[in-house]
């Protein structure tokens, strides 16, 4: 029985995990509930409601791969197909994977190369062109479908194939496809349409001062659209997630794709175990075992904001939460999680955390790196630490200061007696997950967490 409004819980969740402002909609058996709190910002304040644009990120890559999957179901892409029958002058460094990448790879993670270019300073309609251009030195950390590495220039590469297939720019291909079909008119990829709406923008938060700065710039480059470079309200989420749990129309009785197609997004195309991701990706779609129950969802980060969204299709259920804050990730997975146990009666998986010795840790430390982040491993009394920083050229790939992406140091334990599943200790507790990787000799040669994979420094 449910004792908590939405509006409660999300409420008890911010007294916790403060932020500026943050917007929630909820999904059940058809029944919309939305809860807000909190400012737009800090600086020129106005009260956060249910029409209050934020951005959300990656968020933005299902809808990418949905209208991938309308083009699909019409004949104009296979998914079979490799990119280069769309793109045919398509380079990175492996001429291998250039030749035999397929336009399901770019969905599900596994094309292999640096994901985290996110692009050029190119703004006009050249620029997923250009983008896909500048891929050409990517390299590969591992073979095209040979393992799973979150790949957010993977969806740039589908952004452009939508634009040949469709002879369109990507921002007007989707509105025509998507967002106009479903009704999402307050869905928007550009700023000069946002800032006559009201807003959020990002902040920051002094990770000991616990005070909340603007993020600057506002917004990330035009090239990283694609994998998530649009802004919404809360009821624009509510719209999306009302389409993904239903049966393929839009609330007009639209057809905008099969149920087939539909569900198929939600089925596992590569496992990942030990994935802070979760269990294993479908077609954009992240998906994991909670409770024995499905369930399937994305999230975003962009320059001082972040978002959730998650659906349990087999309970008709969805919520979404936007919020403003580069600390907004605590937030969106403690009011998901809060939700879930509340309205479903679904825990989320926690893992133990083992105490090894020392001695045996000490193989895990070195220094990883891949586009966007250096990591380094360390061993302390408590277990292993993470510190990452990010890379001056993933900075300035952006545009943005390093604060808008750094991150405290990050205690971790390995998971069990043997094996290399670690956790992140959280306020004493387990939280997220990640995998240390082994070579065919045995060695570590690279960490698996936040969905990427980074590779080992040579000793």
């Amino acid at each position: 029985m449910m004792t908590k409004t939405l509006q409660e819980l999300v409420d008890e969740q911010v007294a916790a995990h403060p932020v500026p402002g943050v917007a929630v909609g909820m999904v059940l058996d058809g029944e919309v509930t939305y809860a807000t709190h909190g400012v737009t910002n800090i600086e020129n304040p106005l009260d956060v409601d249910d029409k209050t644009l934020f951005q959300f990120g990656s968020t933005g890559k299902t809808y990418t791969a949905t209208a991938i999957m309308m083009l699909a179901d019409q004949g104009r892409v296979d998914l079979e197909a490799p990119v280069r029958d769309y793109l045919p002058e398509f380079k990175v460094a492996d001429e291998q994977a250039a030749a035999t990448v397929r336009v399901k790879n770019l969905l599900n993670h596994t094309a292999g190369w640096s994901g985290d270019f996110l692009g050029t300073p190119e703004r006009g309609d050249r620029a997923l062109e250009d983008f896909v251009e500048h891929m050409a030195k990517l390299k590969q950390d591992f073979p095209v479908g040979a393992g799973m590495s979150y790949n957010n220039s993977a969806l740039s590469v589908a952004g452009r194939i939508i634009e040949v297939v469709t002879g369109k720019p990507f921002d007007q291909a989707m509105t025509e496809m998507v967002l106009q079909p479903l009704g999402m008119e307050s869905t928007f990829f550009f700023a000069e349409d946002v800032i006559t709406r009201r807003f959020a923008v990002g902040h920051l938060q002094d990770e000991e001062t616990k005070e909340f700065s603007v993020a600057r710039p506002w917004a990330l480059p035009r090239g990283g659209g694609p994998a998530g470079g649009m802004s919404a309200p809360i009821t624009d989420q509510v719209t999306w997630m009302k389409f993904h749990l239903g049966d393929g129309t839009a609330q007009d009785g639209t057809r905008i794709l099969p149920q087939e197609t539909l569900d198929l997004m939600k089925v596992p195309a590569i496992r990942t175990p030990g994935s802070t991701l979760g269990d294993a990706i479908g077609i954009s779609w992240l998906i994991q075992d909670v409770d024995g129950t499905q369930v399937v969802g994305h999230g975003g980060t962009t320059i001082g904001q972040q978002s959730a969204l998650e659906l349990v299709p087999s309970r008709g259920f969805g919520i979404a939460v936007l919020t403003n804050s580069s600390g907004g990730g605590d937030l969106h997975r403690a009011i998901v999680h809060a939700a879930t146990a509340e309205y479903l009666g679904l825990q989320w998986p926690k893992l133990k955390a083992t105490d090894r010795p020392t001695e045996a840790l000490t193989e895990y430390e070195g220094v990883y790196r891949n586009i966007s982040l250096v990591s380094t491993v360390t061993t302390t009394k408590e277990g292993l630490q993470i510190d990452s920083v990010p890379t001056q050229d993933f900075l300035d790939m952006v545009g943005a200061p390093a604060e808008a992406f750094e991150s405290p140091p990050t205690p971790i334990k390995m998971v069990d007696e043997e094996g290399d599943l670690f956790v992140v200790i959280e306020d004493g507790s387990p939280g997220y997950r990640g995998s240390f990787q082994r070579g065919e000799d045995g060695q570590v040669t690279g960490m698996h967490f936040g969905g990427r994979l980074t590779l080992r420094d040579p000793a």
